[in-house]
């Protein structure tokens, strides 16, 4: 969530780092403002977009009468494609120098960076190479006293003044961690003639999974920035972005909706928005999902696509009957429903015998339907075609050898942390369906009790003591998840599993500082986990579309990896191991990690790499597997190529950074002998070629 000026301010002032005095103003009450303050004021414009001063979005006023006026030509501005809802308005500071000092969590080196910047303002970073210095934070701890030290000799303060900028820094970083932001940023930091150290101007980015747990944080979330349609959609805890085109998209699970986004856009037919529901389509999600795309007027048509994994495709329809109420579709509908249930979904559907209701049997044929209600005169969307790049020649061996090996198998005992609430016992129950070696469950203050005939122990350390443990799964609440993590790390057991999703980002950075030095491999948050066909499940995917054979899936999306698994298994190629990775900036376990497994995993002869935007995960492998020589077929398909910039979509990960090169990590791939698949149609026939 990301903050304009005013509530980054209010937010500083929380932390007592000092702010100007401001007032907002929103239109309508230009004419009766008087702030008592002496002037000169500054009226700037508050919105989410930087560079406002090269945009006219800051005026000065020398005389009260021009007020009304000028407040009334920034209300009327547009900045980068913002309206200027309301604005904040501060008297003048005086300004002996200006600085920059920010804290931000860097996704790349897995820390808290530190910024001290000699001079402030726009595009600071080109300022010349010896204004910024950068400096690595760990988690919990903080800014250690010679890196304050080191900040503050860089800036050029005078000695005086390093009890006030060290008090400055350390509200700062107890600001970020109090608030999980993302980003803390005063620029400019000002000196004043008196000596006092001021943020003229404030950023600030708070993780969403801390608002999501803490709902206090909404405070400081401003309506009037978003859309009607994006205000609602968060409301019902439904992921949304508007996009530019025409053909409305509902979709549960990040990476299937990214796919068929991706699927629309270079199909000549545009999607006007991404949509996921999530995995809990329940009627209320329907009904809000389905007013959304009805009142927008940009939506012309609407494609549902679903996978039913752990979500039931039947429950959908029946919520989607609910939501429809007997009556048929404002707008035409187009319903591709696949996995669990799929079949009895599709049934409930047809039996409505709604005008505008088509039911497609597989994404294609969604595709079609959709092209023949194209309503006459929609605008063109420009989208590149998609990359298509065969199966290169396998990297030169070069003698690396791998120590590591993939030991998760039938008999792997598991223990499961927080067996006792109802996801928990869930799951439990379908991993021992399965065949699952379930041995222990942990529960604090739980012990004692058994479930599904799984003893149950207070701690790890207790669940330690009567059992071998191989591989802990975490079904415990975002609050208290990245706690469990640590607690499997600091016990060593093998494998942990977090499926968790929501925790924050500061979190998981220090129980992952904390992991340090464990022999623990963590897989996820925020991951389905782990299935080894026909042997065991560590986690919740579903089983109908598995089945064994010679193809390692390793994907940073669980729909992904349901959906490509059942076209494989359907093309008659069965799967050796199939891991999620996890969705969140921050996770465990890589593909590089699995990729030193896997080569020496004689049952895997070829994998398959399912990737999304954001983050360098998938060069990180391109570079590993050229420099290693790893001789396997990489087959590989990346969801969200036609995503904007700057959004999130559906899961904190995914999102791609301005400037991302969704192009280089493609071509990257390429390069290293990825066969880069433009489609999921593609891959399941990719993957035979590979295999021959």
């Amino acid at each position: 969530m990301l903050l304009d000026e005013h509530n980054s301010k209010l937010l500083f002032e929380t932390a007592t780092i000092p702010v100007p005095k401001g007032t907002t103003v929103f239109p309508g009450e230009e004419d009766d403002f008087a702030p008592g303050y002496p002037l000169p004021w500054f009226l700037k414009a508050q919105v989410l977009s930087g560079g406002r001063g090269k945009s006219g979005g800051i005026l000065r006023i020398d005389d009260p009468a021009e007020f009304p006026a000028k407040a009334r030509k920034l209300f009327g501005r547009e900045i980068k494609g913002e309206s200027v809802p309301f604005i904040r308005v501060e008297p003048g500071e005086d300004i002996t120098h200006e600085f920059y000092l920010s804290l931000t969590v860097s996704r790349e080196r897995r820390c808290i960076l530190l910024t001290a910047g000699r001079q402030g303002g726009v595009e600071v970073e080109k300022l010349g190479a010896d204004n910024l210095l950068v400096q690595e934070i760990g988690l919990p701890g903080g800014p250690a006293p010679h890196q304050v030290r080191a900040a503050f000799f860089h800036l050029g303060l005078d000695k005086d003044r390093f009890k006030d900028f060290a008090g400055l820094l350390d509200a700062l970083f107890r600001c970020l961690l109090d608030n999980g932001l993302l980003m803390a940023e005063i620029n400019p930091l000002i000196l004043t003639p008196d000596g006092r150290l001021v943020a003229l101007d404030g950023k600030v980015e708070m993780d969403d999974n801390f608002v999501d747990l803490h709902p206090e944080a909404e405070a400081y979330y401003q309506r009037e920035h978003a859309a009607p349609e994006e205000n609602l959609a968060r409301d019902a805890g439904l992921s949304f972005v508007r996009l530019p085109g025409w053909v409305g998209l509902m979709v549960n699970g990040a990476g299937l909706a990214m796919a068929t986004m991706d699927l629309l856009n270079f199909s000549g037919l545009p999607a006007s928005n991404f949509l996921d529901l999530g995995g809990a389509a329940d009627q209320k999600r329907m009904e809000t999902a389905l007013e959304l795309l009805f009142g927008d007027t940009q939506v012309k048509a609407i494609f549902i696509n679903l996978f039913g994994g752990i979500l039931s495709c039947e429950k959908v329809a029946l919520a989607m009957q609910g939501a429809l109420g007997g009556k048929s579709p404002e707008k035409p509908i187009v319903v591709r429903m696949s996995g669990k249930d799929a079949e009895a979904g599709l049934k409930i559907l047809r039996e409505l015998n709604a005008d505008n209701l088509h039911m497609a049997g597989d994404m294609q044929a969604a595709i079609a339907i959709l092209d023949t209600i194209r309503p006459p005169q929609t605008e063109a969307v420009d989208y590149p075609a998609p990359l298509d790049l065969p199966l290169g020649p396998r990297p030169a061996p070069t003698g690396w050898q791998s120590e590591t090996i993939f030991a998760v198998d039938a008999d792997t005992p598991i223990l499961v942390q927080g067996i006792t609430g109802r996801e928990g016992q869930l799951h439990t129950r379908l991993m021992q369906e399965y065949g699952a070696n379930v041995v222990a469950g942990v529960t604090p203050f739980k012990g004692g009790q058994e479930i599904l005939g799984v003893p149950v122990y207070n701690s790890i350390a207790e669940a330690r003591r009567a059992h071998d443990i191989g591989a802990s799964i975490i079904f415990v609440p975002p609050r208290m998840a990245a706690d469990a993590v640590a607690e499997a790390a600091s016990n060593e057991i093998p494998w942990t599993v977090c499926i968790t999703e929501g925790i924050t980002q500061h979190e998981m950075l220090a129980a992952f500082g904390r992991a340090k030095g464990s022999p623990t491999r963590i897989v996820g948050p925020n991951t389905p986990g782990i299935i080894v066909p026909g042997r065991t499940k560590i986690g919740i995917m579903p089983t109908m579309p598995f089945m064994p054979g010679p193809v390692a899936v390793l994907s940073r999306s669980g729909t992904l990896t349901y959906e490509v698994a059942d076209r494989l298994t359907r093309a008659g190629i069965g799967q050796s191991i199939c891991v999620g990775i996890g969705g969140d900036p921050f996770i465990g376990v890589d593909f590089v990690d699995m990729f030193e497994m896997i080569r020496n995993h004689d049952q895997t002869r070829a994998v398959i790499v399912l990737g999304e935007i954001g983050g360098q995960a998938e060069e990180n492998l391109a570079e590993y597997v050229v420099r290693t020589g790893f001789d396997k077929p990489v087959i590989s398909f990346i969801a969200g190529q036609t995503a904007p910039a700057g959004k999130r979509l559906g899961h904190a990960g995914a999102i791609l950074e301005a400037g991302g090169g969704i192009q280089a990590k493609l071509e990257t791939m390429g390069k290293a002998g990825f066969a880069v698949c433009p489609s999921l149609e593609a891959v399941a026939e990719t993957t035979a070629r590979a295999l021959e």
